[in-house]
C-alpha cells in the first residue's frame, strides 16, 4: 500500500484501507477513550457497512450522522454536533472519524480540533474531491454567511486512509468535480501530469488510482514547504478566487441544485488561466489547451445571469488579499504558478465575458 508521509502523519492510498486502519488502531487503540464517526447519508449508506465489518474497533464507536451539502457546513450544524459530543461523554481522549466527502473532512476536522481545545481525528475521505483536496493538508473550516471557509483553524489529521474503490459509489458529476482539483494540481505544478490527465477519460475508473497518488504527493510536497500558507502554498488556489465567488454566488441563486465545488472551480480556472495570460504571459497556445479542455469536460454554466457586482463583493473576502487588491495566484506557463498577482475590475470582468464567450462557441 502507497504511504505518503506528511506533516507529522501519514496518507495511506489503497482499494483496500481496513488493513491499515486496523494496524493504526493496534498501534494507537489503548490511547483512545472513545471513538465517534462523523458520516452524512451516503457515506452512512455507501462506505461505513464495509468498514465496520472489516474493522472491529468501528463496533464501538458512536455514529454521529449529518446531511449532506455545502449549506451543512455551518456553525449550526457544528454547535449541534459539539452539544452531541458532550452528551456522550466525549473526553480529550477520544478519536473523532471523519468519513465522508470534504464537507464531512473540513467542518470535522474543524470540531474535533476545536472541541475541548482539540482531540485526535482522523479522515477517510470518500469522493474524490476530498481524497485528492480536502483531506490533507491541515486546513479545516466552515463556511459563514455563505463565505467559503470563512471559519476555520491548521489542524492535522493523525492519519488519511483513502480508498479509492469509493470513487465507484460516486456519480459521474461528483467524480468530474474531484477531477477539477486534479487539473489545477497539473497546472500548477507539473506539465507531465496535465499531458497525462487530458489523455484520461474523466469518470474512467481505470488508472485513476495511480492519478490520485499523483495529485497528492503534489499538494504534500507543497503543504510540506509551507504549511500555513505564506508563501508557495497559495499556488494551490489558482481557479479558485474566481471559482469560490462563483460557487457561493451558485448556493445563493440556487440552493436546491448549487453548483459542486469541482464545477465551480473549473470555471475559475478558465477565467484565471485567460487572466494568467493578460497577467503573467500565459502562451495563447495554453490558454486555448486548457480552455478547450475544461470546456470539453465540464457541462457549460450560465454565469452571465450572475451579477458582476456580488461575484467582485464576494472576491475581495478571498484570505489571499492584502490591503484591499484582490490577489490571485495565477499560471506563467503549465505547470508553472506565480502568487500574490493582482489584476484590475476590468480584467476580471473580461475574464468572466471570456468564460461566457468560449462556452458558447464550443456549444
Amino acid at each position: 500500500m502507497p504511504e505518503i508521509k506528511s506533516a507529522g502523519y501519514s496518507v495511506y492510498i489503497n482499494t483496500s484501507i481496513a488493513k491499515e486502519l486496523n494496524r493504526f488502531f493496534r498501534t494507537a487503540g489503548d490511547k483512545y477513550s472513545r471513538l465517534f464517526i462523523l458520516v452524512d447519508e451516503n457515506s452512512l449508506r455507501h462506505c461505513y457497512p464495509g468498514l465496520v465489518e472489516q474493522v472491529d474497533y468501528f463496533k464501538t464507536a458512536e455514529l454521529i450522522e449529518i446531511e449532506s451539502g455545502e449549506e451543512n457546513k455551518s456553525l449550526e450544524v457544528c454547535a449541534q454536533i459539539w452539544s452531541t459530543l458532550s452528551e456522550l461523554g466525549a473526553d480529550r481522549h477520544s478519536l473523532f472519524v471523519n468519513l465522508g466527502g470534504g464537507v464531512i473532512g473540513d467542518m470535522g476536522g474543524f470540531i474535533a480540533s476545536t472541541f475541548k481545545r482539540g482531540i485526535d481525528f482522523i479522515n477517510i475521505p470518500t469522493t474524490l474531491l476530498s481524497q485528492v483536496d480536502a483531506s490533507l493538508g491541515g486546513k479545516t473550516g466552515i463556511d459563514l454567511n455563505h463565505l467559503k471557509n470563512e471559519i476555520g483553524v491548521f489542524a492535522n489529521p493523525a492519519a488519511v486512509f483513502i480508498n479509492s474503490d469509493f470513487i465507484s459509489t460516486l456519480d459521474r458529476r461528483q467524480v468530474l468535480s474531484g477531477f477539477a482539483e486534479m487539473i489545477k494540481h497539473a497546472l500548477i505544478a507539473d506539465a507531465a501530469y496535465w499531458e497525462r490527465l487530458i489523455q484520461h477519460k474523466p469518470a474512467e475508473a481505470e488508472g485513476l488510482e495511480e492519478l490520485i497518488n499523483t495529485s497528492i504527493q503534489i499538494k504534500n510536497a507543497v503543504v510540506q514547504e509551507d504549511p500555513k500558507e505564506k508563501g508557495k502554498r497559495k499556488i494551490l488556489n489558482f481557479g479558485h478566487t474566481i471559482g469560490h465567488a462563483i460557487e457561493t454566488c451558485s448556493l445563493e441563486t440556487d440552493p436546491k441544485n448549487p453548483l459542486l465545488h469541482g464545477e465551480a472551480i473549473a470555471v475559475g480556472m478558465v477565467c484565471e488561466a485567460w487572466l494568467s495570460h493578460k497577467v503573467c504571459g500565459l502562451p495563447e497556445k495554453e490558454l486555448q489547451s486548457i480552455t478547450q479542455f475544461i470546456l470539453k469536460t465540464y457541462r457549460k454554466i450560465s454565469i452571465e445571469k450572475m451579477s458582476h457586482e456580488r461575484l467582485s463583493g464576494l472576491m475581495k473576502h478571498d484570505k489571499k488579499n492584502e490591503k484591499g487588491d484582490i490577489r490571485f495566484s495565477l499560471l506563467a506557463g503549465i505547470g508553472s504558478c506565480e502568487i500574490n498577482k493582482s489584476a484590475t475590475a476590468e480584467l476580471i470582468i473580461e475574464s468572466l465575458n471570456y468564460y461566457t464567450k468560449e462556452a458558447k462557441l464550443l456549444k
